[in-house]
C-alpha cells in the first residue's frame, strides 16, 4: 500500500484549475441576438451577457435623451442630441454584436429565442417615437390655440376702444387669423378660424349695431378691404358682409348731418352715391335733400330769414356737388339744387327787411341791391330798391330807419336840390317817399374851408355868376331825410339834412364840399 501511494505521488501531476471558462464557439446567431437586444436602447444585449455596467450605461443615454425630449414640444428633439443618441445606439448595437459573437448567453434558452426577442423589443423605440409624434402634434395643436387665444384677447381688447385706437390690433389679430388658416389648415385652430372671423366683424362693426352710424362708417370702410388681404374661401359670405352696413351708416350719418344742418353730409352722401348707387339707401339720398331744401325754403318766412337765405344757398352749391350716375337721381338732385337758388335768391328780399328792421342797414343796402339786380322781374324789386335807398340814409341819419319804405311817390310840396361841389352828387332821401337822383358836378365851384363854413353871412349855393346843376322834386308834407353823397372826387363824407315839410314853403337844398387840414 505506501508503494502504491508512492507511485501515485511520484509518477502523476494534477493539472491546475482555469480561471475563467474558455470562450465559446463562434456565433453569428448569438452576436446578432446581443445587437438587436442593444437596438432597443434599454442596454438588454448586454444583460444577456452579464456586462451591468455597460447596461447601465445604455440607462444612463437613454434617460438623458428623455430629459432632453420631454415634454414634447412643437420644434421635436434638438437636432444634435438625437444624431448623437443614434450613433449611440448603433455603437451599442456593433459593440453588442462583437461580445456576443464568443460569450455565451444568460438568462435566455438559445441565440435564435434572443433574436426573436430583440426584434420584438425594437418595438420599444418604434412605439416611443410614434408616441413622441403624437406629444409632439398635440403640443402643436395647443401652440396655435395658443395662439388663436392671443389673437382673440387682442379683439376684445381692440373693441374696447375707438376704431382709430383699434385699429392696430385689430390687423395684428386678422394676420394671426390668416396665419393659422395658411401655414396650418388641418389644425384645431385653423379649424375654429371662420367663427373667429365672424366675432371678429361683429366687433369692428360694433357701433353699427349700437346705431352710432357716425362711428360704423371707418370700421365698415376697413372690414371691406379685408377680401384684398385674405383668402374669400376663408371669408365666405363675411366678404359682402359690410356693404349693405356701410350703406346704411352713411346714409343715415348723412342724413342726420343735413337735418341738423351740419358740415359733412355731402361727403358722405357722396361715398353712397358712388360706391353703391343701385342701392336701397342711395335711393333715399334724393328725398332727403328735397326735404331738407324744403325746409330752408318755409324758413325763409320764419323769425331768421337770413340764415334760411344763406341755408339755401350753401344747399345749392353742395347739392350741384354731388355724384349721381344714375340720369334720374342726377335730375332730381338738379331740380333740388335750382329750387335752392331760385328760393335763396327771391328769399333775400325778406332777410333785407329783417335787416332793416334790425338796424343793419349796410346789411340791408347789399342785400336788397343783389336781390334787385338778381331779380329784375320780381314782384318786390321796385320796393327793394327803395328799401335799400333808406338804409343808406339811415346809415348816415338813424332815425330816418325808423320806418320801412313804400313805393309811394309823389307829393305838393317843391323841394330844390342845388350842387354847389367839384363833385357829381347822389341825392337820397326818405320819408313818406323814398328816391334817389343825380346831379352833376358844378363847373368852377370849389370846396370850401371848415372855417368859413362856420362863419357869419356863410350862404352856399348863392353866387348868382354861377349856374347850379339843379333839380326839383315834389313830396309829402311830414319829415324827409336828405343824405348827399359824392360819387368820386375829394368829397367822402356824406352830408345830411332834415327837412320838415309844411304846405305854402318853396325849400331848397344845397350841397357842398368843405375841407379841413387838406383833407
Amino acid at each position: 500500500m505506501s508503494w502504491d501511494h508512492q507511485s501515485a505521488r511520484d509518477g502523476f501531476v494534477v493539472p491546475p484549475m482555469p480561471a475563467a471558462p474558455p470562450p465559446a464557439p463562434a456565433n453569428p446567431w448569438r452576436a446578432l441576438a446581443v445587437a438587436l437586444l442593444n437596438l432597443s436602447g434599454l442596454g438588454l444585449g448586454y444583460a444577456v451577457v452579464r456586462r451591468w455596467g455597460l447596461m447601465a450605461v445604455c440607462w444612463v443615454a437613454t434617460a438623458i435623451l428623455l430629459v432632453v425630449a420631454l415634454p414634447a414640444d412643437p420644434d421635436g428633439v434638438p437636432g444634435a442630441a438625437l444624431v448623437l443618441y443614434l450613433l449611440f445606439l448603433v455603437l451599442t448595437a456593433a459593440h453588442g454584436a462583437s461580445v456576443g459573437l464568443r460569450t455565451r448567453l444568460a438568462l435566455l434558452p438559445s441565440a435564435l429565442v434572443a433574436a426573436v426577442l430583440g426584434v420584438v423589443l425594437l418595438a420599444v423605440p418604434a412605439t416611443g417615437v410614434v408616441l413622441y409624434d403624437g406629444a409632439r402634434d398635440e403640443a402643436t395643436e395647443q401652440m396655435l390655440l395658443d395662439r388663436l387665444e392671443r389673437a382673440d384677447k387682442l379683439v376684445r381688447q381692440s373693441g374696447k376702444q375707438d376704431f382709430a385706437t383699434a385699429e392696430a390690433g385689430y390687423r395684428r389679430a386678422l394676420a394671426a387669423y390668416g396665419a393659422l388658416g395658411e401655414d396650418h389648415p388641418g389644425s384645431r385652430a385653423a379649424r375654429r378660424v371662420p367663427d373667429r372671423l365672424k366675432t371678429y366683424y361683429a366687433t369692428v362693426a360694433a357701433p353699427y349695431a349700437q346705431k352710432d352710424y357716425c362711428s360704423a362708417v371707418q370700421p365698415l370702410k376697413y372690414l371691406r378691404t379685408l377680401p384684398r388681404t385674405m383668402d374669400r374661401k376663408t371669408l365666405g359670405s363675411l366678404a359682402r358682409w359690410p356693404d349693405d352696413r356701410l350703406a346704411t351708416s352713411l346714409y343715415e350719418c348723412a342724413a342726420a348731418s343735413l337735418s341738423g344742418e351740419n358740415e359733412g353730409w355731402t361727403t358722405q352722401f357722396g361715398e353712397l352715391l358712388s360706391t353703391f348707387p343701385k342701392s336701397t339707401q342711395a335711393g333715399k339720398v334724393e328725398p332727403a335733400v328735397k326735404s331738407a331744401v324744403d325746409k330752408a325754403v318755409g324758413s325763409v318766412g320764419g323769425d331768421d330769414p337770413c340764415a334760411a337765405v344763406e341755408r339755401l344757398g350753401t344747399l345749392d352749391t353742395q347739392v350741384r356737388g354731388l355724384p349721381g350716375e344714375q340720369a334720374g337721381v342726377a335730375d332730381a338732385l338738379g331740380k333740388d339744387a335750382d329750387r335752392a337758388s331760385q328760393s335763396a335768391r327771391s328769399g333775400a328780399y325778406a332777410c333785407g327787411v329783417d335787416q332793416y328792421k334790425d338796424g343793419s342797414f349796410a346789411d340791408a343796402v347789399t342785400t336788397m341791391n343783389d336781390f334787385a339786380k338778381n331779380n329784375p322781374h320780381h314782384k318786390n324789386r321796385a320796393r327793394a330798391q327803395k328799401i335799400a335807398i333808406a338804409a343808406e340814409v339811415a346809415q348816415t341819419v338813424p332815425a330816418a330807419g325808423k320806418r320801412l319804405p313804400t313805393t309811394a311817390s309823389g307829393g305838393g310840396i317843391a323841394v330844390t336840390v342845388k350842387n354847389d361841389s367839384p363833385d357829381d352828387i347822389t341825392v337820397l332821401y326818405t320819408g313818406p317817399v323814398t328816391g334817389s337822383f343825380t346831379l352833376k358836378a358844378c363847373g368852377g365851384c370849389s370846396s370850401y374851408s371848415l372855417g368859413s363854413t362856420l362863419g357869419i353871412g356863410f350862404k352856399p349855393c348863392s353866387d348868382s355868376g354861377k349856374h347850379y346843376p339843379q333839380r326839383t322834386i315834389h313830396l309829402p308834407v311830414g319829415t324827409t331825410y336828405f343824405v348827399h353823397k359824392s360819387r368820386s372826387g375829394t368829397g367822402k363824407s356824406p352830408a345830411s339834412d332834415t327837412a320838415k315839410l309844411s304846405p305854402g314853403y318853396i325849400y331848397t337844398e344845397c350841397a357842398y364840399t368843405t375841407t379841413s387840414f387838406g383833407y
